[in-house]
């Protein structure tokens, strides 16, 4: 049988992805499980955003849209920043619409990474940044952060770490897995360095609604030139499998995405763009309903996992994610890495956690806290008992 490319063999599969299906197969033999570890809101789809999807059945929107998403999500997109963030972009020639967020960033780094490229990533990392950058053919540079600042992300570490090969460097805040978010001074100073630098900033908002103290912050608010943003419905109106997301950026970015997006997917579920739109331009009460009950659970998980012996958790300042320190616990288990310790969660104790190894950082544990605070309570009791 003729050989798979290399580019397959070396690429690893999702590390979040294989914890949900070994998860699945103990929920399969009967096990009761607590699941810190799927990044899915547990709230239903809005009432008004399904109702808009049984209008577009009922009025047979079934068929082929424009490849880059139809006219009237487009301009839903462009008035989300406008309102949100005072940024103007041209419905028509600087948004698309892809299937998810994860698609827009894989269609960017199609369109602008080759081999001997750099890309700046700070650690701790989304499992998918490596991974597309690999398909690309170019190399990830990480920027570690210090958990002693909540992982948040300075300018001067960016600096510290551009080289001439530097071509982008992917931002995610607030942050998968650690909740961190960027003060706007930093994020700022990053975009200016990238004009004058000649680099592209990518700034991933698939979390940008759900921040506890400071407002939502979108690199767009700092000027367009030599920046890429994108967006998704998943996360923000709880719509995971309806694969709606978005990129906002240079036309010329754009006008190559969609020439990728029309060779891949043709476009967009007609029926998923038009629950989008209802998404976008109707009641927001959802959003903030969602964030002020993760805020509650947020408060609820740190403080307990901090009382733990051999654990040490900053406090997230958005998303749904605590990203504690398990050294101490590996140490009192006689373990070697966290993966180890999320395999001993999982089947002894019934915890469903991901590796900190998967998202850059050896010796951490994510726990998504996107379950009711009921079961966030019933696993921190098993924490004890495992861990004590």
């Amino acid at each position: 049988m003729p050989s798979m490319a290399e580019r397959v063999r070396q690429l690893a599969p999702s590390a979040t992805l294989v914890v949900m299906k070994r998860a699945a197969e103990l929920r399969a033999q009967g096990k009761d499980l607590v699941d810190f570890g799927i990044g899915e809101p547990d709230f239903p789809t809005p009432e008004h955003v399904k109702r808009a999807a049984e209008r577009a059945i009922a009025e047979d929107f079934t068929k082929y849209t424009p490849a880059g998403g139809i006219p009237e999500l487009k301009e839903a997109v462009a008035l989300h920043y406008e309102r949100e963030y005072g940024a103007s972009f041209d419905p028509q020639s600087e948004v698309i619409i892809t299937c998810g967020s994860k698609h827009a960033l894989y269609e960017m780094a199609l369109v602008l990474f080759e081999p001997g490229d750099e890309v700046l990533v700070p650690t701790p990392y989304w499992v998918t940044y490596p991974a597309q950058i690999q398909l690309a053919g170019a190399r990830l540079i990480p920027v570690d952060t210090r958990e002693e600042t909540g992982f948040a992300l300075t300018a001067s570490e960016v600096e510290r770490a551009l080289t001439p090969r530097t071509k982008a460097i992917i931002l995610n805040f607030p942050n998968n897995p650690s909740g961190a978010t960027i003060a706007p001074a930093e994020l700022e100073a990053i975009v200016g360095m990238a004009r004058a630098r000649d680099f592209y900033v990518i700034y991933d908002e698939c979390y940008a609604q759900f921040v506890y103290e400071d407002s939502p912050l979108s690199a767009s608010q700092f000027g367009k030139e030599n920046v890429i943003v994108t967006g998704s419905c998943s996360k923000t109106y709880a719509m995971t499998g309806w694969r709606i997301g978005w990129a906002c950026g240079p036309p010329e970015i754009i006008k190559a995405m969609e020439k990728i997006q029309s060779q891949s997917t043709s476009n967009p579920t007609s029926i998923a763009q038009k629950a989008a739109v209802a998404a976008l331009t109707g009641d927001q009460g959802c959003v903030r309903a969602m964030t002020a009950e993760y805020r509650r659970r947020r408060d609820l998980l740190v403080k307990g996992l901090n009382e733990i012996p051999g654990v040490r958790c900053s406090w997230p300042k958005g998303a749904f994610y605590a990203f504690p320190n398990v050294t101490g616990a590996l140490e009192r288990k006689g373990l070697a890495s966290c993966t180890e310790l999320a395999a001993l969660l999982v089947e002894e104790a019934g915890i469903v956690t991901v590796p900190g190894a998967a998202f850059g950082r050896e010796g951490y544990l994510r726990f998504s806290y996107a379950t009711s605070r009921e079961r966030i309570e019933e696993g921190l009791e098993r924490l004890r008992r495992a861990l004590g």
